[in-house]
């Protein structure tokens, strides 16, 4: 009987994560595979899938992981290197009763952790806590499974492209050296049109850029090789190849509540009525652009997992987060793979005429900031949200607490939530007016003041 204690911060919300070598290492990637294999077990589960992304400590990671699934009688499927969206793909594909991606997702390179499936759904909230017990008891089933290798990558290439259906654009594809490359690398030879890959080349040193594309100076790279070629568009991706950027033609960012509002376009026509779910950052324009389209607007809570476990109980077809992570349901497993969401834009842009540029022009103008994160710490972040909660409900606000508070003013809203994945605070602020957005922007710096939290310079 091993008990292992995990460090207090990386069992998350909707995934494991943690700095290697200060919070997280081989040994407690034993101690979660035991867990989790444990669990699965004892659900009837009796294969696991694995793969891990392009980061230096992955490998390491992965192979005490399996090493810990396997000591409990569970057998594990080995897919090896690959984006996430790969390993959620081979769940189905394998039919195996579970998955973990050993992934540090758009965090520095110095990070890693876990993203995973129980069944065919995803493992988070309280199931990862429960790992957390499990390991803490050392309460491990025992056993010996075995662990293979397995090669899905022309499967997945495959699926993805079983869905294509679009007009040959001049696209421009920057998978950042994160675990994607190879996938994007590949399926481009397949699509019509002309396609520019650049960082292609799996590198957890990220040797061009951070690997996140809800940064727009992540984006500057990408945009010079739409310039330069002429491109009708560009994508971009995180590390782990489970989050999508956009750009049109006059390198303008295409944000994810945008890219969902175009999807939702396309997905409605098919599926008239449909629920869309779209997170807490997301544009007031967005929500009303799916009721006008005769869909049904749902806001939910920041998180992957939190929004696949929403799409499944409201049978979704679509679903999007600011942040780039775009789950289809429609044709595909509801699940979040930024590849898949890349292609099904193509799709979407030609059936909406064919001009991403028109697209983004047509959808309405709002002034907002960008996503704004700064530092607070792990235990203090949730503190002072709930600090700033208690406030404005004794002042009456009108607001949403779904997932922190989203503040509606006549102005427009102001949102303050907490970071699952990170020390930080994450703010946004939206307005129909330049003086509108002053004053939105004063509210949230009075309301981080009043709980000693000095505003970031950028509100």
């Amino acid at each position: 009987m091993s008990q292992h204690q995990f460090h207090s911060t990386v069992l998350r919300e909707y995934d494991v994560r943690g700095i290697v070598g200060e919070t997280i290492g081989a040994a407690d990637a034993m101690a979660l595979g035991k867990a989790f294999g444990t669990h699965v077990r004892r659900a009837g589960g009796q294969t696991v899938s694995v793969g891990f992304d392009g980061r230096v400590s992955s490998p390491e990671l992965s192979d005490a992981l399996m090493a810990g699934i396997a000591s409990t009688g569970v057998n594990v499927r080995n897919v090896g290197l690959g984006a996430t969206p790969m390993l959620y793909y081979s769940v189905f594909e394998l039919d195996t009763d579970g998955g973990v991606m050993v992934t540090g997702s758009h965090n520095p390179p110095n990070y890693n952790g876990f993203k995973m499936m129980m069944g065919k759904k995803p493992c988070f909230g309280s199931a990862i806590q429960a790992l957390g017990e499990t390991a803490a008891k050392g309460d491990f089933e025992v056993g010996t499974g075995e662990i293979v290798q397995v090669d899905i990558f022309d499967r997945y290439i495959a699926r993805l492209l079983k869905d294509v259906d679009t007009k040959g654009f001049k696209v421009a594809w920057d998978p950042a050296n994160g675990a994607a490359g190879p996938a994007v690398a590949e399926l481009v030879k397949h699509l019509p049109g002309e396609h520019i890959v650049i960082n292609a080349e799996v590198d957890g040193t990220f040797p061009n850029h951070h690997a996140d594309p809800t940064v727009e100076k992540n984006l500057e790279q990408l945009k010079a090789v739409v310039a330069e070629h002429g491109c009708d568009m560009g994508f971009s991706f995180d590390g782990d190849g489970d989050r999508i950027g956009a750009i049109d033609g006059k390198g303008r960012v295409v944000w994810g509540d945008q890219m969902l509002a175009i999807l939702a376009g396309d997905v409605l026509s098919d599926v008239p009525g449909a629920p869309i779910i779209a997170d807490v950052k997301a544009s007031e324009a967005l929500f009303e652009r799916v009721a006008a389209l005769g869909g049904e607007p749902v806001m939910w809570k920041t998180g992957h997992s939190l929004i696949k476990d929403k799409m499944v109980e409201l049978k979704a077809p679509l679903a999007g987060e600011m942040s780039g992570h775009i789950f289809f349901k429609h044709k595909f497993y509801g699940h979040d793979d930024a590849i898949y969401a890349g292609l099904r834009f193509l799709n979407a842009v030609t059936k909406q005429g064919g001009d991403l540029v028109a697209l983004k022009d047509a959808l309405p103008k709002a002034i907002n900031t960008p996503e704004l994160r700064f530092d607070c710490d792990e235990v203090r972040k949730f503190e002072v949200v709930g600090e700033v909660k208690a406030r404005l409900e004794a002042a009456g606000a009108d607001m949403n607490t779904v997932d922190g508070v989203r503040v509606k003013t006549d102005d427009g809203w102001w949102l303050l939530r907490a970071s699952n994945t990170q020390a930080v605070l994450v703010a946004r602020c939206e307005a129909a007016t330049e003086e509108g957005l002053a004053r939105l922007k004063a509210a949230l710096v009075a309301a981080l003041a009043a709980s000693g939290i000095t505003a970031p310079d950028d509100l």
